[in-house]
């Protein structure tokens, strides 16, 4: 039984993270506290990284607790907050007569999807995860093997990509931002 556990653990530990990353998911939508939803969707989040982790892929695992774990979640914990979530009718929040069919629907594509991640696991075989390991054929971690492709190779669409974002956020920080001088006096009519 111990050497069963030793020679299996890496698959015995993926299959655990994954069952709680899904469990997790599950949460997201089964819960109706959504400050409870969104600590579940962090759980999720993190369960990820850590199946990144699993797979050697470091790189993907920072990203995700950043990116996701950190800036999408304080997005979304923003928009909780700054939602009135009483104010909204609990009877009208579902359509339950679309209930079936949305469970119908939901079981069709995951049967779907489940059935195009099991031809892509049979398909592909076993990997060699050295192969993401090299650049110009020297051997480099997986990080700096990105690292070295993102700022060679792709360094123009990398800082192409980095002016959009930041006229985007100008955009948004222009659009967002309220002026006393261009609101309109309390008693005139809006469009």
């Amino acid at each position: 039984m111990v050497e069963f556990l030793v020679s299996n653990f890496e698959a015995i530990l993926f299959l655990i993270i994954a069952a709680l990353t899904v469990a997790a998911g599950v949460g997201v939508i089964a819960l109706k506290n959504p400050v409870h939803a969104a600590l579940s969707l962090l759980t999720t989040f993190l369960m990820v990284a850590v199946l990144f982790v699993i797979r050697h892929a470091e790189f993907l695992a920072a990203v995700q607790v950043m990116v996701y774990a950190g800036g999408i979640m304080v997005l979304f914990l923003f928009v909780i907050m700054l939602v009135n979530v009483k104010g909204v009718r609990p009877e009208g929040a579902f359509m339950t007569r679309w209930a079936p069919l949305a469970i119908v629907g939901g079981v069709l594509v995951g049967a779907l999807l489940a059935l195009l991640v099991l031809l892509g696991v049979l398909a592909a075989g076993s990997g060699d995860p050295t192969a993401l390991q090299t650049v110009d054929g020297k051997v480099v971690g997986n990080t700096e093997a990105v690292g070295i492709t993102l700022y060679t190779t792709y360094l123009v669409p990398f800082e192409i990509v980095s002016v959009v974002l930041l006229v985007a956020m100008i955009g948004a920080i222009i659009f967002g931002r309220r002026d006393a001088g261009l609101e309109r006096p309390s008693g005139e009519a809006g469009p």
